[in-house]
């Protein structure tokens, strides 16, 4: 049955506190990200119990209400109800620091700029993979103008990300894109390029009698998104020591004159060595623990998804996979916590005797085997019953295992599942594609027989009954069915 996206709109925002409490809204792959004046207006069990809304995350005063797959769909819908010249809250007056709103900050920073950059970066990273397949059949061969142009449109998202990260951090911290961008452009500037390859070779290249440390940031993300947070308060300061005739011309012109070179001396050699420092911390643990590794990051992805902090391995993923071509770690690990969702999912539909149950776990478990999107499975399914998260969770470290021994490791970043499992195949290694499919096999099947073996609590079709009976007696809930 299709969703009445507009009456699921009504419902969240009324939860959310009514369209005066939400100062922001977004979407990712599968959530409506909110930012609330106020979060004690934020109604968390009338939220969780709207018909289409899979789960509810909370942070402060930000909100992620998971959707599914149809996320863009409630977004227009969302988005109908809200003031055309809806702006970010400003917080009123200052915060008490403390390690934990720190790093709240840094996660939801990273998360928030990264997430509106997800779809560039799968979309470039299957044709990188595309091209790679077909020279790899022999289909196109190497230096064929169509082969290089191929690789150069999967490159892009790549090779450009400082500006993309520049861009979406500007929105994330409220500063200018414009400034954003072309400060992050002079990080990727051939000719910037080209001298810092002159210092990486031992040339002396400083800038006004400081010496600049040689450092490649295509591909990188951190040194955009920290020179963007820094540019958010150049900004502020300049604008107030500026007088208001010259703002136009003199205002942006000591921002850049400000930012720019800060970022090629400190901040961006500061961003390279806080992301190399995590990737080698995250695979110094791969190295020293092998294919325990994988298997423990299997076990945990589903829980590190629940709190969002999966986001956090974006910019490792991304680094390690531009300096070595493949990543082996990560990405192996979501093989088995996708596609074991997916399969305690199909067990549900199989033995649950709610026909809207059914309903949803057939929807969830399709979208995380088929495409590796598994947020509809953990909330729709797997959080809600219980047991059969925990059949995942041991489905998910004994896949990872299997991954881990077989070397797996991904040239891509898109979310595992049966359409992305080429980005798994090594040309040197034909053998990795039955490997492959093996753990996805495994994942299924045995995600499949430990729910049946556990069991779960199956939610009465009288319970349900009545739960939309008194959801339409409510002003503003929906009565479409869950997805």
């Amino acid at each position: 049955m299709a969703k009445n996206y507009a009456a699921l709109a009504n419902a969240v925002v009324s939860a959310l506190g009514g369209k005066d409490n939400i100062v922001a809204v977004t979407h990712c792959m599968t959530r409506l990200r909110f930012v609330a004046k106020d979060e004690s207006l934020i109604d968390s069990a009338t939220l969780k119990s709207i018909s289409g809304v899979l789960g509810v995350v909370r942070n402060d005063n930000q909100c992620q209400v998971i959707i599914g797959n149809t996320v863009s769909q409630a977004y227009r819908e969302v988005v109908n109800l809200l003031p055309a010249d809806l702006q970010p809250a400003v917080p009123q007056g200052p915060q008490k620091m403390t390690f934990k709103r720190v790093g709240a900050g840094i996660l939801d920073a990273l998360i928030g700029t990264m997430s509106p950059l997800i779809p560039a970066i799968i979309g470039g990273s299957m044709v990188k993979l595309l091209a790679m397949i077909l020279e790899m059949t022999g289909v196109l061969t190497k230096g064929e103008p169509t082969l290089t142009i191929l690789t150069v449109i999967g490159d892009g998202a790549f090779f450009f990300l400082p500006l993309m990260v520049a861009a979406s951090a500007a929105v994330k911290f409220k500063t200018n894109m414009s400034l954003a961008i072309a400060i992050a452009g002079v990080l990727v500037h051939p000719s910037f390029i080209e001298l810092m390859a002159k210092a990486a070779q031992g040339e002396h290249v400083e800038f006004a009698f400081i010496p600049v440390t040689a450092v490649k940031y295509t591909y990188t993300v951190i040194p955009a998104l920290v020179m963007t947070w820094c540019l958010s308060y150049i900004e502020r300061w300049v604008d107030k020591i500026t007088p208001a005739v010259t703002k136009n011309f003199l205002k942006p012109m000591l921002i850049v004159l400000i930012a720019a070179p800060l970022a090629i001396v400190l901040i961006g050699p500061l961003g390279i060595w806080i992301g190399s420092a995590i990737s080698a911390l995250v695979y110094t643990i791969h190295d020293y623990l092998g294919w325990l590794s994988v298997a423990i990051m299997g076990a945990l992805w589903p829980l590190l998804v629940m709190t969002g902090m999966h986001r956090v391995f974006t910019p490792t993923i991304i680094q390690t996979i531009a300096e070595t071509g493949k990543e082996g770690m990560v990405m192996p690990s979501e093989i088995g916590a996708n596609l074991s969702l997916g399969g305690s999912s199909l067990a549900v539909a199989w033995k649950t005797k709610n026909p809207e149950l059914r309903q949803t776990a057939l929807a969830a478990a399709a979208s995380a085997i088929m495409a590796g999107i598994s947020e509809p499975a953990l909330y729709g399914v797997a959080v809600r019953l219980k047991r059969p998260l925990i059949a995942s969770l041991i489905s998910g470290f004994i896949c990872g295992a299997v991954a881990g021994i077989a070397g797996l490791a991904s040239h891509s970043m898109a979310a595992p599942g049966l359409f992305t499992s080429v980005q798994f195949f090594d040309p040197a290694n034909p053998m990795t594609i039955v490997w492959v499919f093996g753990v996805m096999a495994l994942a299924v099947v045995l995600s499949f027989v430990l729910t049946l073996m556990l069991g779960f609590e199956d939610i009465p079709v009288e319970d349900e009954a009545e739960k939309a009976r008194a959801l339409q007696t409510a002003p503003v809930q929906t009565t479409e069915a869950r997805a």
